[in-house]
Order: C-alpha cells, then sequence, then structure tokens
C-alpha cells in the first residue's frame, strides 16, 4: 500500500524573526474575514454619522421676498428657471431660480389676495386668479423688440382678462397637460375655460344633486384627459368627467381638505391634505377608505407638491414646518423648519426634484435641498463612489437600532415637540377607552374598526 504525504520545507512554516514559531496562513478575501460583518456594521453607524453632520438642507432665499404673505406660486413644467409667486396683497413677481434673482415685479396684477397660479403648455405664459373675481394671463418672456417704444411695465402687462358674471372670487385654477384649455374653483362653481374666449365653456354648480358648496382646489388628472379632481367646503372630495358633465364619486371626510394633488407617475393615486393634520393618499378606484395615512404633523396642511418621479411628496402647514414623505409610508422622511419661518402657503418640487421652493407668511421664498445631506456642485468620482457607498450601508442596516436611532432623529422646535407629546398621550387615552368599551359592553354595539375606515363619514355616487 502506497501513502502519500504532505511536505513542507521549513522556511514555509515558520517565520523569519522567531524561528520557533509557526507562520499563520490567513485568507486575506474580505468577504471570509471572521468580524466582515461587526466591521461593516460599524462603518454604516459611522455612515449615518456622516449623513446627519452634513445634512444643511437650507440653501437660501429668493431676494426680496414679496411685500405681504406669499399666497401661491408656480413651476413651469417645460424649464427649470422660470418661478412665479403671488401674494396677498396681489402682486406677482417672475424670478430666476438659478441666480434666486427677481426677473420683473407686477405690483397690483390683482386688487385681492392671488389664490392661483399654473403655467401653460408652452412654458411661457402663466395664468393668475384672484378674490377679486378675475383671471388673467401673463407672458414671461415679452417681445422686447420695440423696447424704445413700450416701457418695460407695459410688456409685462395681462395678456387677457377672463371675467364670470356668476362668480364672486376663484380659489384655485389648473391648466390641461394636453390640451388648451384651463378649468377653476369659485364660490359656487368649477369652471372650464377655452384660452382664446372670455366666458367659460362649461359651468358645473350642481354635479351631485344639490347646491354645489365653495370649491376650493381643482386638479386635472394628469393621463385621463377628462378627469378633474375637486375638493370643496363640505369636506368633500370628486371626481367628475368635464366630457360628460357628470359627477363619478364623491367622499366626505370628517374635516375639510385644503389641497389636492395626483401622483405624476401614479395618475390613479392622489394626495389630499386635511384639517385634521394629517396627508391621505387615496386611489381613485376606491375612495371609501384612504390606502395611506401620512401623520407626523401637528398643524392644518395647507399645501402639497409632487416629486417629478412620484416616489415623494412634501407637505406644509400651520405648524411652520415641511415634510418629505415617502408615497408608501406614512412617517416622514425628513423635517425642514426655521426659526423664522412662519404658516407655509405653497411648496413646489423644481423639475430636477433636486429642490423644493417654500411660500409663506413671513413674506418670504426660501430654496430648500430636496436630500438633505446632497452636495451642491460638481464631485469627484472617487468621492461619488464613497457617498453611493455610504448610503448603501445606510440602507442595509437602517433597521438595526444604532443606525435607526441616527439615520431617523430629527431636531424638532420645543412648541411642535411638546404638541406631539400630547397627540400621542391623547391617542392612547382614546384608544383605551375604546378598548374598555369594546371588553365590557354586552350589548355589543362598540367593535374594533380600522382608522383608514374611520377618516371617510359617507361616500356619494
Amino acid at each position: 500500500m502506497k501513502i502519500k504525504a504532505l511536505s513542507r520545507s521549513k522556511a514555509s512554516t515558520t517565520r523569519e524573526t522567531q524561528g520557533d514559531l509557526r507562520r499563520q496562513h490567513r485568507n486575506l478575501d474580505p468577504t471570509y474575514h471572521p468580524h466582515q460583518r461587526a466591521r461593516e456594521y460599524t462603518r454604516a453607524v459611522t455612515s449615518a454619522k456622516i449623513d446627519r453632520m452634513f445634512a444643511k438642507p437650507f440653501v437660501g432665499d429668493l431676494k426680496g421676498g414679496h411685500r405681504d404673505g406669499v399666497t401661491a406660486s408656480c413651476m413651469s413644467r417645460n424649464a427649470l428657471v422660470p418661478f412665479v409667486s403671488g401674494a396677498g396683497d396681489g402682486e406677482i413677481r417672475i424670478w430666476d431660480l438659478a441666480g434666486r434673482t427677481l426677473v420683473q415685479d407686477l405690483p397690483g396684477a390683482h386688487s385681492r389676495m392671488v389664490t392661483g397660479l399654473v403655467f401653460a403648455n408652452d412654458g411661457q405664459t402663466f395664468y393668475s386668479c384672484s378674490d377679486d373675481g378675475l383671471i388673467k394671463s401673463w407672458n414671461v418672456y415679452p417681445d422686447a423688440s420695440n423696447m424704445e417704444a413700450q416701457e418695460w411695465a407695459t410688456l409685462h402687462g395681462p395678456v387677457m382678462t377672463y371675467r364670470s358674471n356668476n362668480v364672486g372670487s376663484f380659489k384655485n385654477i389648473d391648466y390641461h397637460r394636453s390640451m388648451a384649455q384651463f378649468a377653476t374653483a369659485s364660490d359656487n362653481s368649477v369652471d372650464i375655460w377655452d384660452p382664446e374666449r372670455n366666458s367659460p365653456l362649461v359651468t358645473f354648480d350642481n354635479l351631485w344633486g344639490n347646491n354645489v358648496d365653495t370649491s376650493t382646489v381643482v386638479r386635472y388628472n394628469p393621463a385621463e384627459r377628462n378627469l378633474l379632481g375637486q375638493c370643496s367646503m363640505d369636506r368633500g372630495i370628486g371626481l367628475f368627467d368635464t366630457r360628460s358633465g357628470s359627477a363619478l364619486q364623491k367622499t366626505v371626510l370628517k374635516m375639510r381638505s385644503n389641497c389636492l394633488e395626483w401622483n405624476p407617475m401614479e395618475p390613479m393615486n392622489f394626495v389630499v391634505g386635511n384639517e385634521d393634520y394629517n396627508a391621505y393618499s387615496f386611489d381613485m378606484r376606491r375612495l371609501d377608505r384612504p390606502t395611506t395615512i401620512h401623520k407626523g404633523h401637528v398643524g392644518t396642511i395647507l399645501c402639497i407638491t409632487w416629486s417629478p418621479t412620484g416616489r415623494e411628496f412634501a407637505t406644509g402647514g400651520y405648524d411652520k414646518t415641511i415634510r418629505i414623505f415617502n408615497h408608501r409610508k406614512s412617517t416622514a422622511r425628513e423635517v425642514y423648519h426655521t426659526k423664522r419661518m412662519q404658516k407655509i402657503f405653497t411648496l413646489n418640487f423644481t423639475a430636477d426634484n433636486k429642490y423644493i421652493v417654500s411660500g409663506s407668511d413671513d413674506f418670504n421664498l426660501r430654496l430648500w435641498k430636496s436630500n438633505a445631506s446632497e452636495k451642491i456642485g460638481q464631485m469627484t468620482a472617487r468621492e461619488e463612489k464613497a457617498v453611493q457607498y455610504r448610503q448603501a450601508l445606510i440602507k442595509k442596516y437602517e433597521h438595526l437600532p444604532d443606525v435607526a436611532k441616527i439615520h431617523k432623529s430629527r431636531k424638532l422646535p420645543k412648541l411642535i415637540k411638546k404638541q406631539t407629546a400630547v397627540a400621542q398621550i391623547q391617542k392612547e387615552s382614546r384608544e383605551r377607552k375604546h378598548a374598555n368599551r369594546v371588553k365590557y359592553d354586552k350589548s355589543g354595539e362598540h367593535e374594533f374598526v380600522s382608522e383608514t375606515k374611520k377618516v371617510v363619514v359617507k361616500k356619494v355616487d
């Protein structure tokens, strides 16, 4: 029988400096390191700390602001630079976002508060509506070829003025995505307008078999050409067909909704901001309950804007904070605030999904980064890879306690922290009281109901 034995030379098995110690053979591949996961977790904690250290979302303000509270604003759907804002004194201002400078001031554009602004599909014309019962169209880039003959202010005068005899004041305006028409919400009706005509094409004032209460918001669906979403003062959220003039669905919530925005990438979904401090995501195919309840605000939500990707939306309201939500999560990813910022009436995502413009009651327009820790400017290839690696580590370990505590913690004003704590105590008290009623009530009248079902009072078809 033959036996083969392994044989090594003495030089391969002993150290050079100390001949009596055996050499240790190691596999240098990091995936086989016995402490690789521990080392990676340590790097994830460090990455979360670095992410929070560099989180500086506030970029700056638009120089000059307004002379009254900013009540409306709009971004062009075709360009990054033009931005238009309106104030409570009826003034409209055109801005250059790239330089954060004022391009043109339009004082006295309206005699009362500007309630709505929207760009047309050409990216040059925008429309404004106001409490004074007027709609005006303006040109962002007027023809300045005859500058010597006309003054600059004259060039920036309204292109056309629209008036409706049966309307007291306009509350909101939206332009169609593909057709030359726009819709307005007013005290007693929803009107469809042609830009070439001075009177509305269609007026909807009796959609659900009774006199329609004041409409506060109107929004065209991004995909369905004839579908219009609407919020009203009777706490209702309605959908109706502009082609046939028929009402489709309506749901009534416990409290009034102040804003409505369609998801640009999933046009069957929309979000409303409510007076009960929550935002509700709805599927238009089923309005009997919201799909998600987005919580966190401690004041009425006044404005909502979707990111161009359709994955996130930002909200602002009476609690003087901006919150960024994932469209499928109930808690906010980011909370932005400053000491001087007051109630937020308007929000806009830029078309490149990098910035958010907010208009508040303190006369200011502020520019924020949508990703708080993102670097502004060009990065080297090595720096970009390092950032991507850190983000991947945070995403991998964000469910573990050390990373989650650092990654999700946000410093909030003292008042908001107190109000959040009080709201939590009240919620627990209500749930405990209802649980006792269900447990000890022999009549069986009380039962557990999901929170999404409690929001909707009734549904009208």
